[in-house]
């Protein structure tokens, strides 16, 4: 068999690079249908405001001419949804370059002879890797493909930047390491962190949406038909409503949160059987409890306090920058038992 000189681990960071490359073309689609998505809405209102022009005269009759979709238009079948040509390019690049991601990281555990997440470098390749998995399985489900500019801009930041600022040469696992609780345990918290950053995602588009709402409604409009005030960006208007994103990301949030509580639980086990401790407040286990303290009261205020709108969107984007706080900052920077990033 010819030698090629390169190891399963440096076949799997070329594959990491090659994945990254990809999700950048899914990327530039992505952004394109949006733009696109926002050429109709502009065709959209002219249309509408010249059937107004050459028939009555009266324009408080018309509806703007680009209806919102409705929440329900989310969950329609893949074969009956709007055929945006970019987004379906998209969506089949950032499949492609899961494809890449998923041999990077199989790869990178057959040089390791063991799961890959057991430093910072590895738990960044399979979280994002996770991130991609749960968007596209999600796709079957809900239209959300106007989310894919985020999902894969997140793939080209994190997964490249941990590339270049986490990557570690293949080593020995260390000793409280050696249980079957890195499977378990790690991969759950990698997957709840995926589905938090789709409900994060929801989130962020949630505050875009009602901040449109808002001004269209101020401007005494309908919220499909703007005029000459800015609202924001355009594709907007092809999106669902404020109310049907946050009841989307609500739902998310408590997937993770479920996932999340199992982390907690599974952490304590480990803990116990590796330290002979079930809690100690360690800085990782108490970041781990802050988050799930965040999620819970995020869950808890939108259920039963009516915490809804603006405050709820905001209590979702708080819950996850600290799970991306609990990722690098606390990883690198604070001291504990849970010092297992791989940096020196």
């Amino acid at each position: 068999m010819l030698d090629t000189g390169l190891s399963l681990d440096a076949v799997s960071v070329v594959l990491v690079w090659t994945a990254v490359a990809v999700y950048t073309l899914a990327f530039i689609a992505y952004t394109i249908d949006l733009a696109r998505r926002s050429d109709l809405a502009i065709k959209a209102k002219d249309a509408a405001s010249t059937r107004v022009l050459v028939g009555t005269g009266v324009g408080g009759g018309t509806s703007g001419g680009f209806a919102e979709r409705r929440p329900d238009e989310l969950e329609v079948a893949p074969s009956q949804r709007p055929r945006y040509l970019w987004a379906r390019i998209g969506t089949s690049l950032t499949a492609l370059g899961l494809v890449f991601h998923v041999a990077a990281d199989v790869l990178r555990g057959i040089a390791a002879g063991r799961v890959p997440w057991s430093n910072m470098y590895e738990f960044a390749l399979t979280g994002t890797m996770l991130v991609a998995a749960v968007y596209l399985v999600v796709l079957f489900r809900y239209d959300l493909r106007f989310l894919g500019s985020f999902v894969t801009g997140l793939m080209i930041v994190l997964l490249g930047g941990a590339a270049l600022a986490y990557y570690v040469e293949v080593v020995p696992l260390a000793d409280p390491l050696k249980s079957v609780w890195l499977v378990i345990h790690v991969f759950v918290a990698s997957l709840s962190t995926a589905v938090f950053a789709l409900a994060f995602a929801l989130s962020v588009l949630q505050l875009m949406q009602a901040r449109r709402e808002r001004l269209t409604a101020a401007a005494g409009t309908q919220p499909d038909g703007a005029g000459d005030v800015k609202t924001g960006p355009r594709f907007l208007r092809t999106l669902p409503g404020a109310d049907a994103l946050e009841s989307l990301a609500y739902r998310f949030a408590i997937v993770g949160f479920i996932l999340w509580t199992f982390t907690l639980i599974a952490g304590s086990i480990w803990a116990n059987d590796a330290w002979g401790r079930y809690w100690g407040f360690d800085t990782k286990e108490v970041w781990t409890f802050v988050i799930w303290t965040l999620y819970a009261g995020y869950i808890h205020a939108r259920a039963t306090r009516g915490w809804r709108g603006t405050r709820s969107a905001w209590l979702s984007i708080i819950g996850f920058t600290a799970v991306i706080f609990n990722f690098t900052i606390v990883n690198q920077f604070f001291k504990g038992l849970h010092v297992y990033s791989g940096l020196s």
